[in-house]
């Protein structure tokens, strides 16, 4: 299945895609969060799918789209998990996974605008393969960790690099700004991605193709990420692991590139859809 939520910001309806065509399935009546995750939602959704299917409300082909999961319990991220990533930020690639989080107060839909946030001079992009968790996971063995995930999604990790990597502190401070985390435009079931470790992903900016990698390059490949996670922290059905980037990041370029108001970013992941977002300038409310 492909799980899509519509509708205007904070207001969101759940939906699914059949046949490439969006439908609202808002009379299911339960949201794409830990609830739903947690009690088998997946299956009772697909049920409640196959017997009302043609009495689905067909929604517009512009419809805008949020996050395809509801505000998650957290937002784990993975850095440095493609070797030529590492190597273009004068990055080791490291011995095992670096871990950081994102704000679920960052999560906006796959083509909502990012905002520049205020002081902000070095704004950048990262593609990434999203891992949607399941049911609640500790301690969980690599052999077993494919039965704890829901899905897959698009990702645009969208970093400030000043405030990740030039002032004290984690690197959480630049990566969880309001709007640093547009997903979607759907999650996909495992069964929709025949190879996730084979998928190609890709980001432009104002069409220009920045990266344009593959995940069978990950350094840390997803079950082993799941697993480990899990040793440090229980994950919640409907968390988020971000699984990395690969080369073409802003900040690789030599004079670095950062985005400024205006520019166009454009991604996509095999199987998984494409996103757009248009960047525009803090403003105060």
């Amino acid at each position: 299945m492909k799980l899509i939520r519509h509708g205007r910001p904070e207001q969101e309806q759940p939906g699914i895609i059949l046949n490439d065509r969006k439908y609202d399935v808002s009379t299911f009546g339960e949201d794409y969060n830990e609830a739903f995750f947690a009690n088998n939602g997946l299956a009772r959704l697909a049920e409640f799918v196959q017997v009302n299917e043609s009495q689905l409300p067909e929604l517009a082909d512009d419809v805008r789209l949020g996050s395809p999961v509801a505000r998650p319990s957290k937002i784990v991220c993975v850095g440095l998990n493609y070797a030529d990533h590492a190597r273009e930020t004068g990055a080791t690639p490291p011995p095992e996974p670096v871990l950081f989080f994102k704000s679920t107060t960052a999560l906006v839909g796959p083509n909502d605008a990012i905002v520049i946030p205020k002081n902000s001079v070095k704004t950048d992009w990262e593609v990434e393969l999203a891992v949607v968790i399941g049911q609640r996971a500790s301690y969980v063995d690599e052999a077993e960790a494919h039965e704890y995930i829901a899905g897959y999604a698009l990702h645009n990790d969208v970093s400030e690099r000043e405030f990740q990597l030039e002032r004290s502190g984690t690197w959480d401070k630049g990566k969880g700004c309001d709007t640093f985390a547009p997903i979607g435009p759907w999650l996909a079931t495992p069964d929709e991605i025949p190879d996730v470790n084979n998928l190609r992903l890709w980001l432009s900016v104002n069409g220009q193709m920045m990266q344009d990698g593959t995940t069978a390059n990950l350094i840390f490949r997803i079950p082993f990420l799941v697993s480990y996670i899990s040793q440090f922290m229980t994950l919640l059905p409907g968390d988020i692991i971000s699984t990395g980037t690969p080369a073409g990041v802003g900040l690789g370029f030599n004079p670095p590139v950062y985005l400024k108001p205006g520019d166009v970013v454009e991604l996509g992941i095999e199987g998984l859809g494409t996103s757009r977002q248009q960047l525009k300038a803090y403003a105060k409310n």
